[in-house]
């Protein structure tokens, strides 16, 4: 079994659920005691969260490739960011080391691909869904994305730092969740992304009637099913 390196922290609420979701993987296959092999560097998310709100993005990377050499160090056979907004300097942080990094959009778009579809809603925090690095990722595999108009990403951006990463869910922000879903499904996509780790924290796949991507439990279990080499089974 490989040891996995988790870039975590960020926040807590939803690196808590990868902890889970990779024990749980690696317990069904092997049985018995077994549990993953795992190194986590955990950041107070206060520091991160403040750089994203600056633009200070070469900070932001600078610290995430510092976390991810440190945990190479430390006997790390695969690296984990337990984050989407994060993987905007994954190509960054995987030229710093030599062990392979399993990139949350590959993981998703992989998902996305077996259901047969080629354009999906995507929500998560601003950084997310405004900027390039993750449309461009999925466009990779001939996926397409539609993005929440900008009062309804002020919404999703709001509820994701104000609730979801303190561990508060309101049925009220469920409900606003759900109708810019509706929007999206409206507006064409086939499948709604959700593309910030906490925002499985509140929306579940029987809360809609189209394909849900959970990148949380997505990319956990890849990760796992890498670590066991069984990433094809």
């Amino acid at each position: 079994m490989k040891t996995i390196g988790l870039i975590g922290g960020l926040s807590w609420e939803s690196t808590a659920e990868y902890y889970r979701y990779i024990n749980t993987r690696v317990q069904e296959e092997l049985g018995g005691l077994h549990s993953a092999k795992c190194i986590m560097h955990s950041f107070d998310f206060e520091e991160i969260a403040a750089l994203q709100r600056a633009g200070e993005w070469r900070k932001a990377t600078e610290v995430m490739i510092q976390a991810a050499v440190t945990l190479e160090k430390a006997g790390a056979d695969v690296l984990v960011i337990c984050t989407n907004t994060m993987h905007k300097m994954a190509p960054e942080v995987q030229d710093a080391v030599s062990i392979p990094l399993i990139h949350i959009a590959d993981a998703t778009a992989k998902s996305i691909q077996k259901q047969g579809l080629t354009k999906v809603g995507l929500l998560g925090t601003k950084f997310t869904m405004e900027q390039d690095f993750y449309k461009d990722r999925l466009m990779k595999y001939g996926i397409s994305t539609i993005i929440p108009e900008e009062d309804d990403r002020t919404v999703i951006h709001d509820v994701i730092f104000g609730e979801l990463c303190q561990g508060n869910y309101s049925q009220a922000s469920k409900e606003k969740y759900l109708q810019i879903i509706d929007k999206l499904l409206s507006k064409g996509a086939e499948g709604i992304v959700l593309g910030c780790t906490e925002i499985p924290l509140l929306i579940k796949q029987q809360d809609c009637q189209v394909p849900v991507f959970d990148t949380t439990y997505i990319h956990a279990t890849e990760v796992a099913s890498f670590a066991l080499d069984k990433v094809n089974s």
